[in-house]
């Protein structure tokens, strides 16, 4: 029995006689003013290199006992920051040798292989902090959604805005009907800032030392090692990353999500500059159509659309907002709610909103904010998320980002995504979330992508050579739906 398990049994089973409270252990009420020393996760990193550091650097309130990265040059500075902690390449052999000791699992890797580490250490029982976005198909957020609920663990997105005031204000705005109701959002970024719209490079490199390109592969189709995909620039390649729309809308979009009591759309479309088969777009524009949700007290909730936009496309410029006033402050993005009564702006993360009429809402904060999370910053997230960690499952308070809210958010980012690969179809897109499927894709249509856009001189003359590819637009669609995994990687099946 695991000390985690053993605790549960614990709480279950040890209650005061007659006053109707839990008698549980230090350890269950950490973050409450009283930490034992004995009182301290076991984490293991994975990704560890670029954001996965910096997480580890905030959750150093614990101990690090494992780093698993597949390129231990990038990694260095992790591992000199932990030095006690065990290396490896292999999440896989990593899990098996320290399956005892661990607690808690943090994954920061390339989008591809999120789903598979994460649902892997949900079925082992271990609480999991899983960066944005939290996978990198729409079946793989259903499954940790529905793995997270099952297993009970504590869990949390890498959406550190999330946890921030901002958000919480928004939402109380909104909620209490200061603005009226929303049916028009938008939601803007000035990414990306890595190479997109590229095409395959032609040339093959030698892979580095230290380094184990087979495991950055993972479930993907196997391709040559080249320097342009990792670190940092797999985010533009579709099958490592989402481009800028995966990357940035857990961020932009969340306050939006939240405050609106968004779930599934019921139609997508999209358009971009040149997209082709391997990389995504160097700008985008995305439409969402959301039906009517339950009315809260103080405001309905019906239909809205929500707009987003990236790569220097932005929403047309509120009339009210002052001149010389840039719409990114912050240079990540940023949020605007038109209502019936108000329109509320907001930077990134629901940061600093305020009403476009210059009147200042006088409502009392209620809902429950999180120490520290005042500005754009990796801490108090994860620290959250270790508070979570520690409570039991039965007296948890769930981290803001944790899976239940997080995997349907991320569904939606990932919708987004599909209706830019989908946009050859010249059509809005009807989506039917429960099942997970596109109603209005016949079996027989065909989509045409751009394979080839290629430039040059020939003789003096400007000369193009654009090569498209047929693809079954059905069988693509069920493809980003739910990934084939290659290479031997399986993911758990999905709960019932």
């Amino acid at each position: 029995m695991t000390p985690k398990n053993s605790r549960r049994k614990f709480i279950k089973k040890t209650t005061a006689a007659g006053l109707g409270i839990s008698i549980v252990p230090s350890n269950v009420i950490s973050g409450l003013g009283h930490k034992a020393p004995s009182d301290t996760l076991n984490i293991v990193g994975i990704g560890v290199g670029g954001k996965g550091y910096h997480n580890l650097n905030a959750m150093s309130t614990e101990n690090i006992i494992g780093l698993c990265d597949i390129d231990w040059n990038y990694s260095q500075k992790c591992f000199d920051a932990f030095p006690k902690a065990k290396k490896y390449y292999d999440w896989r052999k990593m899990f098996d040798e320290l399956a005892d000791t661990m607690d808690a699992v943090m994954v920061a890797t390339a989008d591809h292989t999120h789903a598979a580490i994460a649902a892997t250490a949900l079925t082992m029982d271990k609480h999991v902090y899983c960066q944005k976005p939290l996978t990198h198909s729409v079946y793989e957020s259903r499954l940790l959604t529905k793995l997270a609920e099952k297993h009970k663990g504590a869990t949390q997105m890498g959406n550190q805005g999330n946890s921030g005031d901002g958000v919480r204000q928004l939402c109380e705005w909104v909620w209490k009907g200061e603005i009226g109701e929303v049916v028009e959002a938008h939601a803007w970024t000035d990414r990306p800032i890595w190479p997109q719209g590229l095409e395959r490079p032609k040339n093959t490199m030698e892979i580095p030392k230290n380094f184990d390109w087979d495991l950055f592969i993972g479930p993907a189709p196997k391709r040559p090692y080249h320097e342009m995909y990792t670190p940092w620039n797999w985010r533009g390649f579709w099958n490592f990353g989402t481009g800028a729309f995966g990357d940035m809308a857990c961020h932009v979009m969340d306050p939006i999500y939240r405050a609106l009591q968004l779930k599934y759309p019921e139609a997508i479309s999209g358009s971009s500059t040149t997209a082709n088969t391997e990389s995504a777009p160097n700008a985008e524009k995305v439409r969402f159509d959301f039906p009517a949700r339950e009315p809260m007290e103080k405001v309905k909730m019906p239909p809205v659309q929500v707009h987003w936009y990236d790569g220097g496309f932005l929403p047309d410029r509120p009339k009210l907002l002052e001149e010389g006033v840039p719409l990114i402050k912050d240079g990540l993005g940023g949020c605007l709610l038109v209502g019936t009564k108000d329109t509320l702006i907001s930077d990134c993360g629901g940061f600093n909103p305020r009403l476009l009429s210059g009147r200042v809402p006088e409502i009392k904060p209620h809902l429950r904010r999180i120490p520290g999370a005042v500005g754009y910053i990796d801490g108090p997230h994860e620290q959250d998320w270790i508070r979570a960690c520690k409570e039991s499952p039965e007296n948890r308070i769930n981290g803001s980002a944790s899976f239940d809210y997080s995997g349907p958010f991320n569904e939606t980012v990932l919708l987004g995504v599909l209706a830019v690969r989908l946009q050859g179809l010249n059509k809005i897109l009807k989506w039917d979330g429960e099942n997970m499927e596109f109603t209005n894709i016949d079996a027989n249509e065909i989509m045409n992508v751009v394979e080839t856009f290629g430039f040059e001189m020939i003789n003096g003359s400007p000369t193009w050579n654009v090569e498209h590819k047929e693809f079954n637009a059905l069988q693509s669609a069920n493809e980003f739906i739910k990934h084939t995994y290659q290479n031997g990687w399986t993911l758990p099946d999905m709960p019932s």
